[in-house]
């Protein structure tokens, strides 16, 4: 390669070489500083460093100063790492802000597809982001391609090179010294991207080599110890309430919000001759991934690190599923979510498994989740428990809810005749019209979240004070938080869990383990952890004195 020219004098001249070199530098740094804060998909530069910046600086001062500017090969390069570093690095922090969690490429990108579809977004509206996707990453290649070569331009200056040389060196080792006695010397440097790409490469080989997600499996409660005595035969409805989380609960304003309907549902139990405890635990998720939350209490085994979650579902580990089914209780997926084949759920072992196409529903469709829930249970009521216990075996039926998904519209209307909703005219074309007509926000959706969260108190009331069988356990628990800009930033990874039941004895057994009267569990911080749930349910469930101090029948 031919070296360029050096010369006494910057090229173009001094304002000349300034803006040559200065304006691509911070143009470059603001796209690799990017930061959001929610809630939306709009992110802002940072008044920080990246020093990712500063390491390709100062190599290609260093390239320059041997070899002379480099060519058209080795500035492409440079440009297509920098546009993928500022595309990691937009997804970090937006995925981060919207869903309260960090991204996940190997599970995320699966539902890509399915988040577009859940937001009602028009054909033209999705293909209008699909070219934007395409278009970009080539827009932010071209940018950076023009950034470097004014760059490389203005370090043909040889006098600039120990300025560079030296700032390069301050800054390195002002990352390198951060913690030493304690002292922060990288306040100034944003988070760097190449750690979070490590970790993403981390992510899909603990999926891609089965040995390494082995050793991160954590063992299985023991199942095979005690049985389910103490539930004198009672159906079991385990509800997963979709994103009910304790922000709910911590929020005041989501909490004074909710309160009359929460007190509303705390009444129609006492109506019913039902009591009820609660207590709240920590959920494997945030914002999503569901799938987590029903394998860690079903299983019980910790799924905090997503790539267990398929790896468990390989294996034989027992299940509370099979626990129950080995007792003599019929077992019953209802998951009306379930819009294709699942064919992973047969890891569980429940005797039926219900989707969307499977439990009957032949009313209209609420949008992309398609089934009310109040529908839902109706149907569920009318096929597992309508006949009375005595004359079937007890029910346990694991039910996810749907309306409080995001983006929590559109919401179905409560019907108070149960009966239509069996059929195919529980609902109105004008109360269909009026739910569709009820807006979409991703910007503000805090209202809508809980709207949909006051209709589950409400169905879920009615059907336990009026129609549930009278020995029926219900355990409603959060799958997950909502999205951070529902629950805020920084919050944590707790969940309500509610224990309903006219067994007051069963309930007592439950406060011997901390579980707190009524609805509103005990504030603070949750002690238990969603895995840890499990054996405790298998404890009491058991109904004998052995781990539960404190017990009384």
């Amino acid at each position: 390669m031919t070296a360029t020219r050096r010369s006494s004098t910057p090229p173009a001249g001094r304002g000349g070489w300034l803006a040559r070199f200065a304006l691509p530098l911070l143009l470059l740094n603001a796209l690799l500083t990017l930061e959001n804060h929610g809630p939306g998909l709009w992110p802002r530069p940072a008044l920080r460093l990246s020093f990712e910046l500063v390491v390709a600086l100062l190599a290609l001062a260093a390239w320059v100063a041997w070899r002379g500017r480099p060519g058209t090969g080795a500035l492409r390069m440079l440009a297509a790492a920098s546009s993928f570093w500022i595309v990691a690095r937009y997804l970090d922090v937006t995925v981060s802000a919207v869903f309260g969690r960090q991204l996940n490429l190997y599970w995320d990108s699966r539902h890509a597809l399915e988040v577009l579809r859940m937001g009602e977004f028009s054909a033209w509206q999705i293909g209008l982001g699909a070219l934007a996707v395409l278009a970009l990453p080539l827009l932010l290649y071209r940018l950076a391609l023009h950034c470097w070569g004014f760059i490389a331009q203005a370090l043909a200056w040889p006098k600039t090179w120990p300025v560079i040389g030296l700032a390069g060196v301050l800054l390195a080792a002002c990352f390198a010294a951060h913690g030493i006695g304690g002292h922060d010397t990288r306040w100034f440097f944003s988070m760097p991207v190449a750690p979070i790409l490590a970790h993403q490469a981390g992510v899909l080989a603990g999926q891609l080599l089965p040995g390494e997600a082995g050793a991160r499996l954590a063992p299985s409660p023991d199942f095979a110890q005690g049985g389910l005595a103490g539930l004198r035969g009672a159906d079991v409805l385990l509800l997963f309430a979709e994103s009910y989380g304790v922000t709910t609960l911590d929020d005041p304003r989501q909490a004074d919000t909710l309160a009359p309907q929460r007190a509303a549902f705390g009444q129609a139990l006492a109506a019913g001759g039902l009591q009820v405890v609660s207590a709240r635990v920590r959920s494997p998720t945030y914002g999503g991934a569901s799938w987590l939350a029903h394998a860690e209490l079903l299983s019980g085994v910790d799924m905090q690190d997503p790539g267990a979650y398929e790896l468990l579902l390989a294996t034989q580990r027992p299940t509370l599923v099979r626990h129950f089914q080995a007792k003599g209780w019929r077992t019953i997926n209802w998951m009306p979510g379930l819009q294709r084949p699942w064919p992973e759920g047969r890891f569980y072992g429940f005797d039926r498994y219900g989707d969307a196409e499977r439990i009957g529903y032949r009313g209209p469709a609420f949008g992309y989740w398609r089934v009310p829930d109040q529908a839902s249970m109706a149907l569920l009521h009318a096929q597992e428990l309508a006949t009375p216990l005595a004359e079937r075996a007890p029910r346990l039926m694991v039910f996810a809810t749907l309306a409080s998904h995001a983006p929590f519209r559109p919401l179905p209307p409560y019907v108070a005749d149960w009966d239509k909703l069996t059929g195919s005219e529980g609902y109105t074309p004008a109360e269909l019209a009026r739910s569709l007509a009820g807006p979409v926000s991703w910007q503000a959706p805090v209202p809508a979240y809980l709207e949909s969260l006051a209709y589950t108190f409400q169905w879920l009331g009615d059907y336990l004070q009026h129609r549930a069988p009278r020995q029926l356990l219900t355990i409603v628990i959060g799958d997950h938080q909502p999205l951070a800009s529902v629950s805020g930033a920084g919050a944590s990874w707790d969940v309500p869990v509610h224990i309903i039941s006219a067994d007051a004895a069963l309930l007592r057994r439950f406060e011997a383990h901390g579980f707190s009267p009524g609805l509103l569990p005990a504030p603070g911080p949750a002690s238990l952890r969603m895995h840890a749930l499990t054996p405790l349910l298998l404890a009491v469930f058991d109904g004998s004195r052995a781990g539960l101090p404190g017990a009384a029948e």
